[in-house]
């Protein structure tokens, strides 16, 4: 019997070369090209950032709180960002070091 048919019994051994017989359904590949959606889901990403969005902005003020968040930091907290940095955890930033 065909994999398709449901009277078939899945249990059942004899079904097991069921693909290898005659007339089985064989696999059949299927693909969906998404491109389309794609250009309209980045449209709408785009539309909802609005007008004012900028990029180079929005980089600038991440950096400034990274500088932040790694400034002030004490001897033991200094030394654990060391580490983190030369492990690979976090990127190296300006001169190796953090703020003080």
């Amino acid at each position: 019997m065909a994999p398709h048919d449901p009277a078939s019994d899945p249990g059942d051994p004899g079904d097991a070369d069921a693909l290898d017989a005659p007339g089985a359904s064989a696999l059949v590949e299927f693909a969906v090209d998404l491109t389309s959606q794609e250009v309209l889901r980045r449209a709408q990403v785009m539309a909802a950032l609005g007008p004012d969005w900028d990029p180079v902005e929005v980089l600038l003020g991440e950096e400034a709180a990274y500088d932040l968040l790694y400034s002030g930091l004490d001897a033991r907290q200094q030394r654990l960002y060391e580490d983190l940095v030369a492990a690979g955890v976090l990127p190296a930033r300006g001169d190796g070091s953090a703020a003080a």
